[in-house]
């Protein structure tokens, strides 16, 4: 028997000492790490200018290695579909799938098997970041190593191409043993560049299908385009996630079967919707594209919309946001309905009708001036330059009119108080961080925080972490739980996770497909990357 905490899988890369991770490597990452989170933000960025700066021409193939039999002994099994524990147990693994869960007194002894004591700790189905853009990152690996770490087991990509799905299928992604599953990733991102027309859109998601698309991804369309596009989509056997466009109600989308809504739709949208003056709200509100039709037909339009974004909407709310949406906002606030939040909740739980909030990215945009981001250690580790942008816009944001602060900190703490209606009324969430594992304020255990502050129980979150993707995914036979015939993708934590919140983040070892990584070792598998990415 070997004690968790001193067990190192042969199999696993050497890695450096652990301890303080060294400076100058964590600038020249953070400084890459930037150009992908500047490109992502809200996910509404072209496509081709992201193939062009962050994909190298041909990544090298890469495999996954099989995993060598072992068995966890004296862990406390969690269930988060109903909340029990199952105390002594111990898990079998084979082969990258549970072989076996059963009393630790009753299984039976392979002296061949590598064994591992979990000393009474509680064994978890490990995390999935269901809104993440790692792959268009600088350096994915990193990224992979960084969510390792943080207890992320499975992602779902929320923006492809044509050139990564054909990596994928050539295994050209870096996904091995020491990056998170891929559980889903589509194609271009519909925009009015590839999505401009009915019969285009309908053309747009079947070349995705046959590129291999897992599902379609939608952000900025015209409404009748946006309807149509949810029919293609199924049509197809395809699910449809992403933004509400400005004309488009968030409640008739649900009901036109919309599959899965991020940011909460993004912009006024929700917040129109839940005002007991929605109507009169939604008359008002301007019907098209924020640029005129025509201008999607000219050369570099996507380049150019992509630098409109990366200037405006990625940013702080302040870059883009007029006097006039603030007081748009300012009435929806005073109007709004708890009433017509729980009928929307009830409505998504009826329709299932998915909500990836990714309230710890959101959060960036609308309380930056909140001490915990100009305290951040990333934020000092950055190079000088990066930094001081930084801080400048932090400063900004801080220096913004109280009334008008005022008006982005409500927008806030309403989505929260819209999550936390909607979860009581048993609408189906997922979390997810728009991020790729690091950054200013942007890990899961953030976003469990700020679940947590919307009023979910640990319970619940463990579910929107595990559980909720496994359902959403179809695939509740494979992953969500712990329990023979499942993926031995898995977690062991020092606390119980149904008693506290921050239990969900004290991880002691990370099994992913079969092979088992200690909190030290993925500690310092980061520390290599980084000084190999300083070298």
């Amino acid at each position: 028997m070997v004690d968790l905490m001193s067990e190192q899988s042969s199999d696993s890369e050497t890695t450096g000492e652990t301890g303080a991770k060294p400076e100058s490597t964590r600038r020249t990452f953070l400084k890459r790490a930037g150009v992908g989170v500047a490109l992502v933000g809200l996910g509404a960025v072209g496509a081709e200018a992201v193939r062009t700066a962050n994909l190298p021409p041909v990544p090298p193939r890469t495999t996954f290695s099989a995993s060598r039999a072992v068995r966890i002994d004296n862990v406390s099994i969690v269930d988060p579909v109903d909340g029990s524990i199952l105390p002594q147990h111990s898990i079998v693994m084979r082969d990258g799938r549970i072989e076996a869960v059963a009393p630790t007194a009753t299984m039976p002894v392979e002296s061949s098997m590598r064994a591992i004591d979990g000393a009474g700790r509680f064994a978890v189905p490990g995390f999935n970041e269901m809104h993440t853009h790692v792959l268009q990152s600088a350096n994915p690996e990193l990224g992979f190593a960084l969510m390792l770490a943080q207890g992320i087991t499975g992602i779902r990509q929320m923006e492809g191409s044509a050139t990564l799905l054909a990596n994928r299928a050539q295994s050209r992604l870096g996904l091995t043993e020491k990056a998170p599953r891929l559980l889903g990733m589509p194609g271009e991102l519909l925009l009015p560049f590839n999505a401009n027309t009915i019969d285009g859109v309908r053309d747009e998601i079947a070349r995705q299908w046959d590129n291999g698309a897992d599902f379609i991804k939608m952000v900025l369309t015209e409404p009748d385009i946006f309807y149509a596009a949810i029919d293609a989509a199924h049509d197809r056997g395809l699910r449809i996630a992403g933004h509400m466009p400005p004309p488009v109600r968030i409640d008739e989308a649900a009901a036109a079967g919309f599959d899965s809504i991020e940011h909460l739709g993004t912009g006024l949208s929700v917040f129109l919707s839940l005002s007991s003056k929605a109507d009169e709200l939604w008359a008002k509100s301007p019907k098209g594209l924020p640029f005129p039709s025509w201008a999607v037909k000219l050369p570099f339009a996507g380049a150019a919309f992509d630098a409109f974004l990366k200037e405006g909407f990625l940013g702080p709310a302040t870059n883009s946001t007029n006097a006039e949406q603030l007081a748009v906002l300012t009435t929806t606030f005073e109007t709004y309905s708890e009433d017509r939040a729980a009928a929307l909740g009830a409505d998504f739980a009826r329709r299932e009708t998915w909500n990836v909030p990714t309230l710890i990215g959101v959060r960036t945009k609308y309380r930056l001036d909140d001490p915990e981001y100009i305290s951040d250690p990333w934020l000092q580790l950055m190079p000088a330059a990066d930094r001081e942008k930084e801080i400048a816009e932090i400063e900004k944001f801080s220096a913004t009119p109280p009334a008008d602060l005022d008006v982005y900190h409500e927008y806030y703490d309403r989505l929260l108080e819209t999550i936390g209606i909607w979860s009581r009324e048993g609408a189906p969430i997922m979390t997810g961080t728009d991020n790729n594992g690091q950054g200013v304020g942007s890990t899961i255990a953030g976003e469990f925080r700020e679940l947590g502050r919307a009023g979910l129980s640990s319970l619940e979150i463990l579910r929107a972490a595990t559980s909720n993707p496994a359902k959403y995914l179809g695939q509740s036979d494979t992953m969500g739980r712990i329990g023979a015939g499942m993926n031995a993708d898995l977690l062991l934590l020092d606390a119980n996770p149904l008693d506290s919140i921050d239990a969900l983040s004290a991880i002691s070892l990370v099994v992913r497909g079969g092979h088992d990584y200690t909190a030290g070792e993925l500690d310092a598998r980061v520390d290599e990357l980084l000084a190999a990415q300083e070298s």
